[in-house]
C-alpha cells in the first residue's frame, strides 16, 4: 500500500527504491539501509519500504532501530500481521518477552491461518513460563500444518518438561489403582452417591473417574499444573464423565466455597504423597482442607501414611551419597552438598540390610493440625557393615482394611519409589549394636539423621 501523501513520485525516489532493492539482493546490507533511508527521507512509498528497511536492520543486528520502524509502520497499518509478527520476535530478541507476547497474539488474530506466527507465538509463551498457553498455541499451529515434526516436537517437550516423569509409572500400578479404587468405592457407599468429592492434586484424573463410576454425582477436582489440568479435562472427556467431574487449574489453597464448591466436600480424594511422604507440602494442604473445605466427618483417603525403613550398606549408593579421594585429591569436603534424599531405582537397588524394618514416623491425615517432629529411635544393627543411610518406603492406609505399601522386597517399578536418607557420612556398624537416630519431620522433609548432640526434646 503507498502512502497516501505521496500518489506521485519522482523519478529519482522510484530510482532510489530500485537501487535499494538490488543491493539487498546482492546482500550489500550496509548501502541498502542508507539507500533505503533516502527513500523514506522522500516519503516515497513509506508502508512499503519500512519492512524492507526494518528487515535489512535486523540482519545487521540493530535490533532496537528496527523496533523503531515496525512500530512506524504499525502507526499507519495496526493490524499489519507482518509488522506485528516481527515487532513480538524483535522484543523477543531484545530480550523483552513478556512485552513481546501482545503483538505476536495480534499477529495471529490478523493472520489466523498463519502456521509461523502460531508457532512462533508457542515459542514466546513457553520462554516466559506459560507452558499450557504455549502447548495450546503450537497445537494450533500443527492442525494447520499437520506434518510439521518441528511443532510437533514442541508440544512434546513442553509437556515432558512440565509433567514429571514418575506420573505414567503411577498410573500403570495396578495394585495402587485397586487400593485407591476399593477406598474410594467404600466411601461412597457409606456416604451416598449424593456426596460431594473433592481431588486434590488430579493429576490425570484418574481418582476423580473412580469416584464417577463408584457411583459419585459431583466431583470437584484440581491440578495445579496448567498443563496438566488440561490433559485432565481431555481425559475425562474422552471417557464420558464430563457432566460429573470438572477439572480446575489451581492448587486447593485458592478454592473457596460458593465459587469452586458449592459446599464444603463429604470426601476428600488425594495421591499428592510423596516418596517420602512430605515434599508435596503434603501437610499444609491437608490442613488448609480441614479448615476450608471438608465437612466435619469427611472422609479422607488416604487417612493415614508412614515412613518405614531400614538401615543400608552399599558401595553403589554412597557413590551417590559420599565422595573421598578423587585422582589423588581430597575431595570430601563437597559431600557437604551431596543431596539428603536418593530415589532408589535402576542400578541403585544394589544394597544390604543392616536392620529389621523400622516404623519411623507416622502422619494422620484426618488430624487438623500438625507440628514438626522430632524423636530419638534406637535401631538394633542386625547385621555388620559400613551404613551409608536409611532406605525409606510407605505404608498407607486408605481406609478400613485398606492399605497399601511400596516396601522394597515386592515393589519396584511403580511411581512411588523407595528413597535413601543418606548420612552425612558412613558409619562403620556392628551386628548387637544399636544405632540412635533422630526421626521427625519439619512439616516441609522427614528427618532422619545420626544423634550426634542433637535436641529431640
Amino acid at each position: 500500500m503507498a502512502d497516501p501523501e505521496t500518489v506521485e513520485a519522482p523519478v529519482d525516489a522510484r530510482e532510489a527504491l530500485a537501487a535499494a532493492m538490488a543491493l539487498h539482493e546482492r546482500g550489500d546490507l550496509a548501502e541498502a539501509e542508507a539507500m533505503y533511508r533516502e527513500v523514506l527521507a522522500r516519503n516515497y512509498r513509506t508502508a512499503e519500504v519500512l519492512p524492507l528497511l526494518a528487515g535489512v536492520l535486523g540482519r545487521l543486528g540493530k535490533p532496537e532501530q528496527a523496533l523503531i520502524l515496525w512500530d512506524q509502520l504499525l502507526a499507519i497499518e495496526p493490524g499489519h500481521a507482518v509488522a506485528l509478527h516481527e515487532k513480538g520476535l524483535t522484543l523477543h530478541w531484545l530480550g523483552r518477552t513478556r512485552e513481546a507476547i501482545e503483538p505476536l497474539r495480534q499477529a495471529c488474530l490478523a493472520d489466523p491461518s498463519n502456521p509461523i506466527a502460531a508457532s512462533n507465538l508457542g515459542v514466546v509463551l513457553a520462554d516466559a513460563g506459560e507452558k499450557a498457553e504455549a502447548i495450546r498455541h503450537f497445537r494450533r499451529a500443527l492442525e494447520l500444518q499437520p506434518g510439521n515434526l518441528h511443532i510437533r516436537h514442541q508440544i512434546r517437550r513442553l509437556g515432558a518438561d512440565s509433567v514429571p516423569f514418575w506420573h505414567i509409572p503411577m498410573m500403570n500400578d495396578v495394585r495402587r489403582n485397586d487400593a485407591f479404587e476399593a477406598a474410594i468405592k467404600a466411601a461412597i457407599a457409606q456416604t451416598g452417591t449424593e456426596a460431594r468429592v473433592l481431588d486434590i492434586g488430579a493429576g490425570s484424573g484418574l481418582l476423580s473417574l473412580m469416584a464417577a463410576r463408584a457411583g459419585a454425582a459431583r466431583v470437584t477436582a484440581c491440578e495445579m499444573e496448567p498443563i496438566i489440568a488440561d490433559m485432565a479435562r481431555r481425559i475425562v472427556a474422552d471417557n464420558g464423565y464430563a457432566e460429573r467431574i470438572e477439572i480446575l487449574g489451581k492448587p486447593s489453597t485458592e478454592l473457596e466455597i460458593g465459587t469452586d464448591l458449592d459446599a464444603r466436600a463429604d470426601i476428600l480424594v488425594s495421591e499428592i504423597l510423596s516418596s517420602d511422604l512430605l515434599t508435596e507440602k503434603v501437610l499444609d494442604t491437608f490442613e488448609d482442607a480441614h479448615r476450608r473445605l471438608l465437612a466435619p466427618g469427611a472422609i479422607v483417603i488416604p487417612r493415614a501414611a508412614s515412613a518405614i525403613g531400614c538401615l543400608v550398606a552399599s558401595e553403589t549408593l554412597a557413590e551417590y551419597a559420599f565422595v573421598g579421594d578423587v585422582s589423588g585429591f581430597d575431595l570430601s569436603a563437597f559431600t557437604a552438598f551431596a543431596p539428603l534424599r536418593l530415589p532408589i531405582h535402576g542400578t541403585m537397588t544394589a544394597w544390604q540390610r543392616l536392620s529389621d524394618d523400622v516404623a519411623l514416623v507416622r502422619l494422620d491425615l484426618t488430624a487438623k493440625k500438625h507440628d514438626a517432629t522430632l524423636a530419638r529411635l534406637s535401631v538394633p544393627v542386625t547385621a555388620s557393615g559400613r551404613a551409608v543411610g536409611i532406605v525409606q518406603w510407605m505404608d498407607i492406609d486408605l481406609a478400613e482394611g485398606i492399605r497399601f505399601d511400596n516396601h522394597p522386597d515386592g515393589y519396584t517399578d511403580g511411581g512411588w519409589l523407595q528413597i535413601l536418607h543418606a548420612f552425612p557420612e558412613p558409619i562403620d556398624v556392628v551386628a548387637g549394636q544399636t544405632l540412635e537416630l533422630a526421626v521427625g519431620h519439619d512439616r516441609i522433609t522427614l528427618i532422619l539423621a545420626p544423634i550426634e548432640g542433637v535436641r529431640t526434646e
